[in-house]
């Protein structure tokens, strides 16, 4: 079970005044300003038709993976995070990944929206090292509905640059990631590891 604090490091930040609109379907998205052409041209580019089915049972959004990009990777050499692989997950704790120091990388994240529209969902990740946090990101995904031909969504989140020196290199970083939306549903919670060397 999570201590408190962990818990407020983890929650998404909130614009005061702003209260997430009430939740509507697909056909009642549809229907909205249906008279606006090019309006409904775009909800339909998203899946966002009249009588589009929203029935669905289970989570609304499933993550299927994490990836640390950066054009500094050897060729060939990919490092993906199956979230849907809970053997792997597991090992992602005990295991830590290893990070080039001071290279310019990003997190890309794929999912799927199985029904529903979602909002205003994030992405948090906050990183402690010898049980001290040392930094959090949180970058919105945005809003979604299942894609039209049910395929994945990728999010390219904004580059980061990894510490360097030989401090930074000294010891393991310990990460919870979690995956958020407007309403305070999670969709994904998850811990990993990294270290940071002189090559990857």
């Amino acid at each position: 079970m999570s201590a408190p604090h962990e818990e407020d490091d983890l929650a998404p930040t909130s614009t005061p005044g702003y209260k997430p609109s009430a939740a509507k379907s697909v056909d009642e998205y549809a229907k909205l300003d249906a008279e606006d052409e090019s309006l409904a041209r775009w909800k339909a580019s998203l899946g966002i038709v009249p009588g589009a089915s929203t029935a669905g049972s289970g989570p609304k959004v499933t993550i299927f993976s994490l990836e640390l990009a950066s054009p500094t990777l050897p060729p060939g050499k990919h490092l993906i995070m199956d979230l849907q692989n809970q053997a792997e997950v597991a090992s992602l704790k005990k295991n830590p990944v290893t990070i080039k120091e001071g290279v310019e990388y990003n997190v890309r994240i794929n999912f799927k929206v199985n029904h529903s529209i979602i909002s205003g969902v994030r992405y948090i990740q906050v990183v402690k090292r010898s049980g001290v946090k040392v930094d959090k990101m949180e970058q919105m995904l945005g809003s979604y509905g299942p894609h039209p031909k049910g395929e994945l969504y990728s999010k390219n989140f904004d580059p980061e640059e990894s510490p360097s020196g030989m401090l930074a290199r000294s010891g393991t970083y310990h990460v919870r990631s979690r995956v958020v939306d407007d309403d305070g549903e999670v969709y994904a919670d998850w811990e990993w590891s990294f270290k940071l060397g002189k090559e990857w």
